[in-house]
């Protein structure tokens, strides 16, 4: 098995977050901050301890790291926490489901509207393009770090600037970009949503909401915190807020783990050789004769782009594609990524297409069996 399916879960996983999954559901097996007992409090512990790791990764404070099941529950949150009547919401043309489903469902229960701006691999047309759509009742910026689908990253910073300008707030879904790229509220990003399983390397379940306050946010889910039980209105702080019923402890603690290998080997370096592979992808699929590469990574044009590269045979259909790949030890995803709006982007709404992308664990020779088994399946077909 060759496993290249790694925008939508890493695998495998560092040994360090295997064997700190399996401790956590041996020796954090209570119910953190519930409990007095001994045994509580030194689940309680772990967590915190992951809680302040991950904070300290995208340089937030402890207090506001919300840990969630997924990016999705992150993106949920945020957007319909900061839903009113009659708000306006500005994403890019190339958002994931994750993000442009809850801005849909809030702007329907609420009467609002949504812009949608065209992100292009230009800064400051990106930027422009954006801006132009702020009206005087915008809620928030809801924009990826990089698509899914074709790897274009987003300018994080000068969008963060342009938000500022005009007093909106910027949520960011980092699904693609946690771990590789580098994102920090330090960026002037207010809530920053990330997936756990992806390039952070921790367990599935596991997820991020980290905010730097400025923006308070209604609350969605409501429920048992171990805090204020007195009471039957919600924790106003956080995280008690946003962590109704019990969390996903072993995950928790997990991901902490996971994020610990991210900085040992540093984003940078992670990046770096995601990208040589995808360069190495797209320069043997480039000598195949039946195969589009629809994002083509280069060394001049690398510094645009997040590790992901969609293609498609010409001559099947992206499932069938994948199929035929999976067959022949390859693993990856064919089909519309949950991101509908990326794939018109690029013209492959009605075939959608394969996704190749790799982690830190993928190596070249991987990758050149990869072309081998992609020159083999185009001659038969």
């Amino acid at each position: 098995m060759i496993y290249l399916d790694n925008a939508a879960t890493t695998y495998p996983k560092p040994r360090g977050v295997y064997q700190k999954w399996q401790t956590a559901m041996s020796v954090c097996g209570a119910n953190p901050g519930r409990s007095g007992h001994r045994f509580s409090m030194k689940t309680a512990e772990a967590v915190y301890k992951s809680r302040e790791i991950c904070a300290e990764f995208f340089g937030a404070q402890t207090e506001n790291t919300i840990f969630t099941l997924n990016c999705t529950h992150a993106l949920n949150y945020a957007i319909k926490g900061l839903a009113k009547n009659g708000c306006h919401f500005i994403t890019s043309d190339m958002e994931h489901n994750a993000a442009i489903r809850p801005v849909y469902a809030a702007i329907k229960n609420y009467g609002g509207t949504c812009t949608m701006f065209e992100a292009l691999p230009d800064v400051e047309q990106t930027v422009q393009n954006a801006e132009r759509a702020v009206q005087p009742n915008t809620a928030a910026l809801v924009c990826t770090a990089a698509s899914n689908v074709i790897g274009l990253r987003t300018p994080i910073k000068e969008l963060a600037q342009m938000c500022r300008r005009h007093g909106i707030c910027f949520i960011l879904d980092a699904a693609q970009g946690a771990g590789t790229l580098p994102i920090s509220l330090a960026d002037g990003v207010n809530i920053i949503c990330a997936a756990g399983h992806k390039g952070l390397y921790g367990p599935m379940g596991t997820g991020l909401m980290i905010s730097d306050g400025e923006f308070p946010l209604n609350t969605i889910i409501e429920g048992g915190t171990g805090s204020v039980s007195d009471s039957v209105l919600q924790p106003d702080f956080t995280p008690d807020r946003f962590e109704s019923g019990t969390i996903n402890t072993a995950g928790v603690v997990a991901l902490g783990e996971g994020v610990n290998f991210v900085k040992r080997v540093t984003p940078e370096v992670i990046l770096s050789h995601e990208l040589s592979l995808c360069e190495r992808f797209c320069e043997a699929a480039s000598r195949i004769d039946g195969i589009t590469v629809y994002n083509p990574i280069t060394p001049q044009n690398r510094s645009f782009y997040a590790p992901v590269v969609a293609f498609n045979f010409d001559a099947l259909s992206s499932e069938e594609g994948a199929r035929m790949l999976s067959e022949n030890g390859f693993y990856m995803r064919g089909g519309l990524h949950c991101a509908p709006l990326a794939h018109k982007k690029i013209g492959t709404v009605g075939k959608g297409a394969i996704r190749f992308s790799p982690s830190a664990f993928t190596s070249a020779h991987e990758v050149d069996m990869l072309a081998s088994a992609l020159r083999r399946i185009s001659k038969t077909i």
